[in-house]
């Protein structure tokens, strides 16, 4: 009996997964970011210092941030493009986003939605909770902690905003959102990236039709044209538009597909700059990859387009890259062509939602 106690009790660490630092499973040891090297003396100690000025820029529980934000705006900035500590994350995330504000303005709203509301998207959301980041240890259990935090915040939202309901790619950011708070903190969140707390209403990535979706891809393929225009040409000699690559980029925010550490990156700065990021991420990629994409084929293109090369995924590289591409004048020059040939988003919205049928 003593000997069977032994043998079970050296079982257990032998079946536990190996994982990254942000809970993935790691696939055959592989660790292409260096996620698992140990830290010298030296870089744990300039993390420490980063760790303690970000707290004396919060404040107790976020007291400090907004007086902060006003008095110095670009040292904010700075700090944020360079990635706000991992274990402050969820904190800043919730201050930047203006998620904070809403949630202490709604008290009791999202356990009445989760409890006493019932949802007409349920079965959709059931069916995909295990799609969302199935290699990390939060999600990986069927009906776990992890899926049912995810199938609440879900839920919750498809009831407080009948008209967006429930959309597959609404799952990625939800799941990323829970890997850094609570269910209630990650639900109002959520409900200020689609309304606009802070930046413009994304809800229109998720509408019927997807009609911010569309107008995003419009303005991508025009600043592809504008800036890299030989990779533009090539496009459209091999009859590639955006479409087929990039629409994962905006309706997750690159959480779908692209490493997590880059992900988390390039969310930091989303978050306190708006979607700007993502045609400068986008454009950036397409630039460093540039030679390679010039010479393939449409088969071989698409693929690359969907998997770029581990040095393309590089934070350190890949963000100053996209920092130093200026797109904001064109972005709004391209919504107003754009908005001229299609109408205004809010009018789109609108004729989406009153006729659903006609999509």
């Amino acid at each position: 009996m003593e000997k069977k106690k032994v043998d079970e009790q050296e079982a257990v660490p032998a079946s536990l997964p190996k994982v990254d630092r942000f809970g993935f499973v790691k696939q055959d040891g592989n660790t292409p970011d260096g996620l698992t090297k140990s830290r010298s003396p030296l870089e744990f100690e300039r993390e420490e210092r980063r760790i303690r000025k970000w707290r004396k820029m919060i404040g107790v529980g976020g007291n400090d941030w907004k007086h902060y934000v006003r008095r110095k705006p670009q040292v904010v900035k700075r700090r944020i493009r360079k990635g706000i500590p991992d274990c402050l994350r969820g904190l800043v995330w919730q201050l930047i986003s203006g998620s904070r504000d809403l949630l202490l303005m709604n008290p009791g709203v999202y356990e009445q939605l989760v409890i006493y509301e019932t949802s007409a998207s349920e079965l959709d959301i059931i069916r995909d909770i295990s799609r969302t980041f199935p290699s990390h240890v939060f999600f990986q259990q069927r009906h776990g902690p992890g899926q049912r935090s995810l199938y609440n915040v879900l839920k919750a939202y498809s009831v407080y905003d009948r008209d967006v309901g429930y959309v597959q790619g609404m799952g990625f950011v939800a799941g990323l959102l829970l890997l850094y708070m609570s269910e209630e903190d990650a639900f109002w969140l959520l409900v200020a990236l689609l309304k606009g707390a802070v930046h413009a209403p994304m809800e229109g990535l998720y509408l019927v039709g997807l009609p911010l979706v569309q107008q995003y891809l419009f303005q991508l393929d025009q600043l592809v044209k504008d800036q890299l225009p030989k990779l533009g040409e090539h496009f459209a000699q091999e009859m590639i538009n955006p479409s087929m690559y990039a629409s994962q980029w905006f309706i997750t925010v690159f959480s779908y597909s692209f490493p997590f550490h880059l992900a988390l990156r390039i969310w930091d700065v989303f978050l306190f700059e708006g979607v700007k990021i993502v045609f400068q991420v986008g454009i950036a990629l397409l630039k460093y990859c540039h030679d390679d994409l010039v010479k393939l084929p449409f088969e071989k293109l698409i693929h690359a387009l969907r998997n770029f090369p581990e040095d393309a995924m590089n934070p350190d590289v890949l963000l100053p890259m996209a920092y130093s591409i200026k797109v904001s004048k064109q972005l709004v020059e391209l919504e107003e062509e754009y908005e001229k040939q299609n109408g205004k988003l809010s009018e789109r919205v609108r004729q989406r939602v009153l006729q659903p049928s006609a999509s």
